[in-house]
């Protein structure tokens, strides 16, 4: 019986590795941060090592990625992160969600929620884990893109606007 559910098993193995998510790799960045917003290189150094993989239209691929299931976990970190924030799409983004999104780096950054704790794990990006001076300075950075846009919008084009049909929390 044993010996069945191993062979079962190993079928199964062998036949989820034709089932393949698509790869993030279009490196569009028509509407990238950089297009608009000055990032120094060490900065960018920081955030290409620690947040491009999954928060840009262009991952670098470990070669681990091509066995499934795991390219089916990473494929799901790389669309989440995409959805929250992606560098490469960022000036397409309303003013207000830009500027929001500057604040979401620095919260997530001093919250020590990025990068996330699977993306460092045994040690597969040892660049990724982040020094207390390398936090400071994306979340420094942030602060004077903030400080940017204030200086250079008004006020209210930097508040972002409720959503129609949502009533307010009482």
């Amino acid at each position: 019986m044993l010996k069945k559910i191993l062979i079962g098993l190993a079928v199964v193995l062998v036949l989820i590795q034709f089932v393949r998510p698509d790869k993030n790799i279009s490196d569009d960045n028509t509407y990238g941060i950089s297009t608009k917003y000055k990032v120094p290189e060490d900065v960018n150094y920081i955030l290409d090592v620690s947040c491009m993989d999954c928060h840009s239209n262009k991952t670098e691929y470990p070669w681990y990625s091509n066995v499934q299931p795991v390219a089916w976990f990473l494929n799901d970190h790389v669309v989440d992160g995409k959805k929250h924030l992606n560098f490469s799409n960022f000036t397409k983004l309303p003013l207000a969600i830009q500027y929001h999104k500057f604040e979401e780096i620095v919260e997530m950054v001093e919250e020590k929620e990025m990068p996330i704790p699977s993306y460092t794990y045994f040690g597969l990006h040892p660049e990724a884990n982040l020094t207390q001076g390398q936090q400071d300075k994306i979340m420094d950075w942030s602060k004077a893109q903030m400080a940017y846009l204030k200086a250079t919008y008004p006020a209210d084009s930097l508040v972002r606007k409720k959503r129609p049909g949502k009533s307010p929390s009482k």
